[in-house]
């Protein structure tokens, strides 16, 4: 008797214990996530919310209306990976810490301004579509991308990518690259075939695989600039890159070749749009930003 009773005291005690452990997991269950401290946002007139991040070396605050599309943060999927992939991601949340890969605005070349929706830029930008490009008329406007450089071992200049361009159009086009003699605009200056197809005997008919190549070096022998323009149409256009050691950023830049004269001064726009949105880590602004609405 006493054996049976002492079991079914033993089985409630189990039972008991059970319980409370099951009890101890839904209260744990039950409390609230531990959630991210929702980051200070500057915004515009239009109470619209400035992207923020951080690129390269500092944070920044972008004003909301210059982005060209949205900014791509570090670890997000590619525009065509697996939509299953994308279903599943999770960005991290935003704070001015998290690192930024890549995003893109339109530049003025004419004054350094940026397009900004709801801004007289807007209106500018829409007009000089209208009546600048159907007549051939050089766009004052040029695509910007910028893209933030976090890999160490990766050096901030184009020594291997201009040397491995002069080798493919040899190898594959049977093109050579020849420097020429003068400087343009400060630039060296590289032509295909001195500009003369060696079939013909005459100028390059077609710059498809002959563009223009320009580079300038820094104190230290570095390509830092590396600009690659058309020469045969209407309106030939450029594709300029260049590195920024401070921001730890890479620049591309795409624009009517009309404008090469002004590519230094355009680098160096470029560098004081972003100086001007860069903030504290907590977001406090450390001067005017260029674009704001």
């Amino acid at each position: 008797m006493k054996s049976g009773y002492k079991k079914i005291v033993l089985i409630v005690v189990l039972l008991w214990q059970v319980l409370l452990l099951a009890g101890c997991d839904y209260y744990v269950s039950e409390q609230p996530a531990q959630q991210a401290p929702v980051p200070f946002y500057n915004r515009d007139s239009r109470d619209r919310a400035d992207t923020i991040g951080k690129l390269g070396t500092y944070s920044i605050s972008i004003p909301a209306g210059v982005i060209d599309g949205w900014a791509r943060y570090m670890g997000d999927p590619g525009d065509f990976a697996d939509p299953k992939i994308k279903a599943r991601y999770q960005r991290p949340p935003e704070s001015y810490d998290l690192p930024i890969e890549s995003f893109g605005f339109q530049y003025r070349i004419t004054d350094g301004d940026v397009y900004t929706s709801f801004r007289k830029t807007e209106e500018d930008y829409r007009r000089d579509n209208e009546t600048l490009i159907p007549y051939g008329k050089p766009f004052p406007w040029a695509g910007v991308i910028i893209y933030g450089e976090y890999d160490a071992a990766t050096p901030l200049n184009f020594n291997f990518t201009v040397q491995d361009d002069f080798r493919v159009s040899k190898e594959i086009s049977n093109i050579d690259y020849i420097q020429q003699p003068q400087p343009l605009y400060s630039l060296t200056v590289y032509r295909a075939n001195n500009g003369i197809d060696p079939e013909t005997g005459e100028p390059w008919k077609s710059d498809t695989l002959t563009k223009d190549r320009m580079i300038k070096k820094d104190q230290a022998g570095n390509i830092k600039t590396y600009i690659k323009c058309e020469f045969t149409h209407h309106i030939d256009s450029c594709d300029h890159m260049f590195y920024n050691d401070d921001w730890h950023i890479r620049v591309w830049i795409g624009y009517s070749r009309t404008y090469l004269p002004q590519w230094q001064e355009m680098e160096n726009n470029i560098i004081k749009i972003l100086d001007s949105w860069r903030v504290s880590r907590e977001g406090k602004l450390l001067g005017k930003q260029i674009g704001k609405a």
